[in-house]
């Protein structure tokens, strides 16, 4: 699998860092149709809305992410995803199967085709690790040297060789959470949805299970909904991102199209722009150039503003490469020919192109 990853700096050149690409398969699409769950209020008083008619199509084979901040309603989201939520109305479809209308039977064996991953794996401390993977397959009743065989492919694909006899207290933080995926996985799902699953972690091994989910969608063909609220996850990971907000859906798509649209919520978030230095003499503005098909890089921006006579150093800025285009916001100063500050009606000249070619830009003030 391709990966993207991003590059922040502060007076320094740009890097590409690669492209992501996803295989489409034909197993594990889920949508969401008109989805709505209103919880009653304590106490007789207004209703909750947790999710207030989303729809959404997640393609099979890839890793999407769902973000918001809390009480969105992401939490409420993969409940009703796992069936342990009934929606007040709409569909939750995985495979064409309407998850929120079955019961009973229908609904255990429905859920073996979603595997769970949480944010604390929650291990039963007196199993070994082989021991906890195996866990849910003893209680679907699966044969022992079924079992077994299973665990140690498992143990195999997560990486786990050689801990698998080990007990969670034994565990590193990283390989507690290879525990709980390979769990997640025992049942052979076509879906794996992680709440969470790297928010306890820090910096190195959360990049070591994102690269773990990356490789098993590839090896698998599994679909991933990660649900988290670190950005770093969706762009080091995800195919694509939808952002919940007050249980709706406020914007959805691609990971390039999302972060190459400088007027949705998400893109400055995905590309945050870092403290530029201060004591600047000169004008600076900010630039997000990922929509225009003009300006493709801060090269571009800086040629631009020679035309005008003046000038542009690149003092911070954030580039990712997505899919073999560059998205990126930068600032820049904007100087003259003799090192002053360029004029206000060329700065003016200057930003009014720049809006015109679909690049979004500001000058700094303080």
């Amino acid at each position: 699998m391709e990966t993207c990853r991003s590059v922040t700096f502060v007076a320094a050149d740009e890097r590409v860092l690669g492209v992501r690409g996803a295989r489409c398969l034909n197993s594990g699409v889920i949508t969401l149709d008109a989805l709505r769950k209103v919880f009653p209020a304590p106490g007789g008083g207004d209703p909750v809305v947790a999710l207030d008619g989303i729809d959404l199509h997640l393609a099979p084979g890839r890793i999407h992410g769902i973000v918001g901040r809390s009480g969105a309603g992401k939490s409420t989201l993969i409940r009703c995803l796992t069936g342990l939520e009934k929606p007040t109305s709409g569909r939750v479809e995985i495979d064409g199967t309407d998850i929120s209308a079955l019961e009973g039977a229908e609904l255990r064996a429905a859920r073996r085709n979603i595997g769970m991953v949480f944010q604390h794996a929650n291990l039963l401390d007196s199993r070994t690790a082989a021991q906890n993977i195996a866990h849910p397959l003893e209680i679907a009743g699966v044969p022992r040297a079924e079992r077994e065989r299973r665990v140690a492919e498992l143990v195999e694909l997560v990486g786990l060789t050689g801990r698998e006899h080990n007990h969670p207290a034994q565990l590193s933080g990283g390989q507690i959470q290879r525990v709980g995926i390979a769990r997640g996985l025992a049942a052979e799902p076509k879906v794996l949805l992680c709440d969470e699953p790297t928010s306890a972690l820090d910096g190195t091994t959360t990049r070591q299970i994102l690269r773990l989910l990356a490789d098993l969608r590839e090896r698998l063909g599994i679909t991933v909904v990660i649900i988290t609220h670190e950005m770093g996850v969706v762009r080091e990971v995800c195919d694509t991102v939808t952002l919940l907000q007050d249980g709706r859906i406020t914007q959805s798509g691609d990971l390039l199209d999302v972060a190459a649209d400088p007027h949705g919520p998400l893109s400055a978030e995905l590309i945050p722009l870092p403290p530029a230095p201060t004591g600047i003499e000169a004008l600076v503005v900010n630039c997000d150039y990922g929509d225009s098909e003009r300006f493709r890089t801060t090269e571009d921006l800086i040629r631009l503003a020679e035309t005008y006579e003046a000038e542009a150093t690149l003092v911070a800025g954030t580039i990712e490469t997505i899919g073999g285009r560059q998205v990126g916001r930068v600032q820049l100063a904007l100087r003259n020919r003799s090192g002053q500050p360029i004029s206000r009606e060329g700065l003016e000249d200057f930003l009014a192109e720049l809006e015109s070619a679909g690049v979004v830009a500001k000058e700094v003030t303080a």
